[in-house]
């Protein structure tokens, strides 16, 4: 391939793969299939480090802990947190956390509040979540306690040594998309907004949190540089991740925002789009490949 200023670079072979897992790496029914087992070890083996990126707590890691190999390092909480899934006996251990300051968390729940009348509100925490009584039951664990967002994050509130890593605000009425452009506009700066699941649930991280900028510095730490990154996603919160990547793929069930923010496109997570990826990545590192 040629440009204008004469033969394009060649790509720099991957040196580490970032995956977001629900709607990516997990089939629907959140399982990973033995296909993709089969190829992040491989991808591993041949000296490949896999991160899965993810909006999901530490506490829901248990589907994929056994996959991470190696360094046992995952990024959570879209950003928040890079947690060391085999950190400790039975559990894990963050090793970083980039927290959403409990003032500015009380800001943009009182800017939502009037914004969108009717958002409830959860607070997850390092130890656990918390969450309002009008906030839709949890699919994965109870919450640690329930009252209003403000109780939750007093400064008296008994849970100041536990960080926030994000607040999430559901509205039962607006569309998933109004829903996080209204909030991105009436809180602008004041923390970073995004979105992963299909209804109206937002996810709300420190000014300039994302899984792009926590995925940058660790690998900034490993000396690998985004032209060595490969990427896969599926949602608004992967947008970032997957412009960021040197080479990154949107799934064939992604959100349009995804589609357009990655250099390519993969099949869906049931076929096992990354699994297929990966597959190609490591058929042309063998010698005599074309």
């Amino acid at each position: 391939m040629t440009s204008a200023n004469g033969p394009a670079a060649a790509p720099l072979p991957p040196r580490l793969i970032a995956t977001d897992l629900d709607g990516t790496l997990l089939r629907d029914d959140k399982t990973v299939s033995d296909r993709t087992i089969a190829a992040l070890a491989a991808a591993e083996k041949a000296g490949i480090d896999v991160f899965f990126v993810t909006g999901r707590p530490a506490r829901w890691m248990d589907v994929v802990s056994d996959h991470v190999h190696g360094h046992g390092l995952a990024i959570c909480g879209n950003g928040a947190a890079v947690v060391d899934l085999h950190g400790d006996e039975g559990g894990h251990i963050f090793v970083k956390v980039l927290p959403l300051e409990r003032t500015d968390a009380l800001d943009v729940v009182s800017i939502l509040r009037t914004a969108a009348p009717g958002t409830s509100f959860a607070v997850e925490r390092t130890g656990g979540i918390h969450h309002e009584p009008a906030y839709p039951p949890l699919q994965f664990d109870a919450a640690s306690s329930v009252a209003p967002a403000e109780k939750l994050l007093a400064a008296d509130c008994g849970l100041a040594d536990q960080p926030v890593l994000k607040v999430l605000a559901h509205h039962p009425e607006l569309s998933p998309d109004d829903f996080l452009a209204l909030a991105r506009e009436a809180v602008g700066g004041r923390a970073s907004i995004t979105r992963s699941s299909p209804t109206a649930l937002l996810e709300i991280s420190g000014p300039g949190v994302s899984k792009a900028g926590t995925l940058a510095l660790c690998c900034a730490e490993r000396g690998i540089s985004p032209a060595e990154v490969v990427a896969f996603g599926d949602m608004p919160n992967d947008v970032e991740m997957l412009r960021w990547a040197g080479s990154s793929y949107a799934m064939g069930n992604a959100h349009p925002e995804a589609v357009a923010a990655a250099s390519g496109r993969t099949v869906t997570n049931n076929d096992d789009g990354v699994a297929v990826v990966i597959e190609q990545i490591l058929k042309a590192r063998r010698p005599g490949s074309t």
